[in-house]
């Protein structure tokens, strides 16, 4: 299979000379490669160089066919058709030819087969009869991303390059990305978090400062191998630590012994019946035994500290947080939530008609419906924050909270620690810190300032502000909370969500996300 893109000892770095990942050579052919790694680990960044927009910090990129970016935004909404398929010069020129207007360069520049490759793609993008004069504006969600994969398709590359192609997506747009991968017969890169989608890759690279690893097939096969490692990681250090008490009690076995030696040589030499001159050469063979145990005692200390080290080392990078989330004390058959026929509008538009649903005890439960279709008002109208235009709303909003996607809650401008002081001022400073401290928030982490925080962070601190409250919220609204979250901190939040005994209505669009915190029934819209 040829390649089509060669790395060779690639590596990159921040402006600031942060290393990103080092000693990356790889070649891409006609195969499906996802990257995965930590937000800020260089993925977005490879995707850069790949595609010649910056350069590598060191190694080659050797290109031997095409590449293009799917691009997620498909510029303003007044934009027509045309104009996002980047088609239109090359359509007034055959429309000019049409009417008989064109000059000569008109024909000798003239692509008689776009149309045709147009309607193709269109087809294949899973896009009816578009009229290309027809503005974004009035497509869904689901239809413009569909509208950039027909963009890729009329000219198709032999390298196509996605970051996170599937952020922001409602189910359709999901779908036409899916559809677009399955049916591509170039190569493809992906940077992602999703896991459906990482799913159906050929292979996953991972990226981090301490490596760059390779594994054959898609994701669950990758998680396979690194929950491996991990263990693997795990046993290491078990085996370090035993290393190190067995020597801890050698070296007091040999102490012992030689105290033992030493005071026996120094009865014998108060006895007098030995000569001076024997007496000397015991204490010296004596005082060199005792040196070289004592020497060789210190280097197996520090070979075993030194191995212990690096296990510990090992076990800190491939061993996930732990968040301790605090009982609610929700009571099985307590209603949150009682909605009857809520209808809501907004600026003379309907956007929820007529919805009926009750919420009792710790349920877990999804809305789901196109971009637009009214979920995060939903959100808003449980806690209070929108008032419902028809029909009654009665929630137990003093006891639910909610988390939107920019977890607006926080104060950008100030610490962790401050932020969680300022919205449960009864905390000392100790019981902030503690309560930090149960969502891995330790020591000089509490301090970071929240502007600094990754998105996995930034939801993290959200959590742990609203669930230090007294009492402990009933009832999480999770707004869209995987947007821009590596699967790192995804299954770090699953993890705690998994283990929250109150009840969590979510919009998301993530279906692992949905399963993983145990989703049973859903509210479409």
């Amino acid at each position: 299979m040829p390649a089509f893109l060669t790395l060779a000892s690639v590596a990159a770095a921040t402006p600031s000379g942060k290393t990103l990942f080092s000693d990356l050579s790889l070649s891409f052919g006609a195969e499906r490669t996802g990257l995965v790694g930590r937000n800020g680990a260089g993925k977005s960044t490879l995707l850069r160089m790949i595609a010649g927009e910056l350069a590598p910090s060191a190694g080659t990129i050797t290109r031997s066919g095409t590449t293009a970016m799917l691009r997620q935004a498909l510029l303003a909404d007044e934009v027509k058709v045309a104009e996002a398929l980047d088609i239109a010069p090359a359509l007034a020129r055959l429309d000019r030819i049409e009417q008989g207007a064109a000059d000569e360069p008109d024909f000798d520049l003239a692509d008689w087969t776009l149309p045709a490759r147009i309607d193709e793609a269109f087809a294949q993008a899973g896009l009816s009869s578009v009229a290309l004069d027809r503005p974004l504006a009035s497509f869904s969600g689901g239809e413009r991303t569909r509208i950039g994969v027909a963009r890729l398709l009329i000219d198709p590359p032999d390298l196509l390059l996605l970051d996170e192609p599937t952020n922001n997506l409602d189910a359709e747009g999901r779908a036409a990305i899916a559809e677009l991968l399955a049916g591509w017969r170039g190569g493809a890169i992906v940077a992602s978090h999703d896991r459906a989608l990482l799913e159906h890759m050929d292979r996953i690279v991972a990226l981090s400062p301490t490596g760059v690893t390779v594994h054959g097939g898609g994701w669950s096969a990758y998680v396979e191998a690194r929950d491996a490692a991990r263990a693997a990681a795990e046993g290491e250090l078990d085996r370090a630590e035993r290393q190190v008490r067995s020597q801890a009690r050698e070296a007091q076995v040999a102490r012992e012994r030689q105290a033992r030696r030493d005071k026996a040589g120094r009865s014998y030499a108060g006895s007098g019946s030995a000569p001076k001159i024997l007496l000397g050469r015991q204490k010296e063979r004596a005082e060199n035994t005792a040196a070289r145990g004592a020497a060789l005692a210190g280097q197996r200390d520090a070979e075993s500290q030194a191995a212990l080290d690096a296990a510990k080392a090992r076990v800190e990078v491939v061993t996930p947080l732990t968040i301790d989330l605090p009982s609610s004390g929700l009571p099985a058959n307590r209603v949150l939530v009682d909605c009857d026929r809520v209808s809501w509008d907004v600026g003379g538009r309907r956007v929820i008609d007529g919805l009926s649903f009750t919420i009792t005890g710790p349920e877990r439960i999804a809305v789901t419906g196109r971009n637009g279709a009214g979920k995060s008002s939903l959100l808003r109208l449980l806690c209070g924050a929108n008032a419902a235009s028809e029909g009654a709303v009665k929630s137990a909003s003093e006891r639910m909270v909610l988390l939107d996607q920019q977890v607006a809650l926080l104060d950008r401008n100030t610490s962790i620690i401050n932020n969680m002081r300022r919205l449960n001022p009864t905390l000392t400073d100790n019981q902030a810190r503690a309560a930090l401290a149960r969502f891995a928030f330790r020591n000089l982490d509490a301090e970071k300032p929240v502007s600094v925080l990754s998105g996995g962070e930034m939801l993290r601190a959200g959590m742990a502000c609203v669930l230090s409250t007294a009492p402990v919220p009933q009832m999480l609204l999770l707004d869209e909370p995987t947007n821009h979250l590596d699967i790192e901190s995804l299954e770090v939040i699953e993890a705690a969500l998994r283990g929250y005994d109150g009840a969590i209505l979510a919009v998301s669009h993530d279906p692992a996300f949905l399963g993983a915190i145990g989703v049973t029934r859903e509210i479409a819209l």
